[in-house]
């Protein structure tokens, strides 16, 4: 089983198959019952918006760009949407920030104007240490706790959406101290409602573990993407495609992650340096035993790491 940092509500497992969790009947109703705001509708946001559908009182939405509210509209998404967060976020019993990390930390910044309170705040971004650092700033009237879930696509946009996106996925939750039962109760009953599986962090611990197999992940399909040459993709097939998939990630959003969560990434690729140092190492002293040991641990340790997802399910 995972480590646990935190009891999730109501003395409730901590995470469940497919977001079957294991908590009060009162609980999985109490997301009916609330107006929800999601501030961004792009691919996280929107799908957010497209899982809820239906499962709260009212869904509304603040964005930005004209073009995305529009399909928003043609689409409804949400039952309503606007660029004015003043407009918007009063009506809300929760206020959903799926934004880039930076501009989560600059909303929760400017959330005590726009909102009265009381209101639970929740965000989805890709880090938590910074992100739960501003929200223990929020005035007393609102009670936060962070939230990240672990799906998504390399391609971003609204158009992109999908209900389903966060089907069977470990969706972290970062509590602060002065979380309320209640809030932890919204948000079970919410990752419960989109399909995802509530996994209790502490931020910082969250932020070690999504740099080794998220953030690194990245930067190794940017460098390899980085490093493969035009005349050699005359013979690009399904190895590179897939391995090179995540370099396609918005420029944006992945700089803010990677600021925000530095010395973990640093840590991570560390470890993969001296991995690949011995790779090399290897291959330089034409020692084809350690070779073959370094290559034979890969199929066994993927199998190990799959199957500590399983058990934890």
């Amino acid at each position: 089983m995972w480590p646990r940092t935190e009891e999730p509500p109501f003395g409730s497992a901590a995470s469940a198959d497919d977001g079957e969790a294991d908590f009060p009947e009162a609980a999985a109703h109490l997301l009916e019952e609330q107006r929800v705001a999601i501030v961004g509708l792009g691919l996280i946001g929107g799908s957010l918006a497209l899982a809820l559908r239906g499962r709260c009182a009212r869904l509304l939405a603040v964005e930005r760009d004209p073009d995305t509210r529009a399909l928003a509209r043609a689409r409804g998404v949400v039952d309503e949407v606007s660029e004015a967060p003043e407009r918007i976020l009063p009506q809300a019993d929760v206020v959903v920030l799926a934004t880039p990390v930076q501009a989560i930390v600059e909303l929760l910044a400017q959330l005590p104007k726009w909102h009265p309170g009381p209101a639970v705040v929740l965000d989805v971004g890709s880090t938590k240490a910074a992100i739960v650092a501003a929200m223990a700033a929020l005035p007393p009237r609102f009670d936060p706790l962070g939230g990240h879930p672990m799906a998504g696509k390399e391609t971003s946009g609204l158009a992109q959406a999908e209900a389903r996106l966060f089907r069977g996925a470990p969706f972290a939750l970062t509590p602060l101290p002065r979380t309320t039962g209640r809030a932890k109760a919204l948000a079970a009953a919410l990752v419960k409602s989109v399909g995802a599986r509530a996994l209790w962090l502490e931020p910082l611990t969250h932020d070690r573990w999504v740099a080794a197999v998220s953030h690194l992940p990245y930067l190794v399909s940017l460098a390899l993407t980085l490093a493969t040459p035009e005349e050699a993709a005359a013979l690009l097939g399904p190895g590179f495609r897939s391995t090179s998939r995540l370099a396609a990630s918005s420029p944006r959003m992945m700089g803010d992650i990677l600021s925000t969560n530095r010395e973990a990434v640093l840590t991570a690729l560390a470890g993969f340096e001296r991995q690949l140092a011995a790779l090399r190492a290897a291959l330089e002293a034409d020692d084809e035993i350690v070779l073959q040991a370094l290559l034979a641990q890969g199929p066994a340790r993927r199998t190990a790491l799959l199957r500590l997802v399983e058990e934890g399910e």
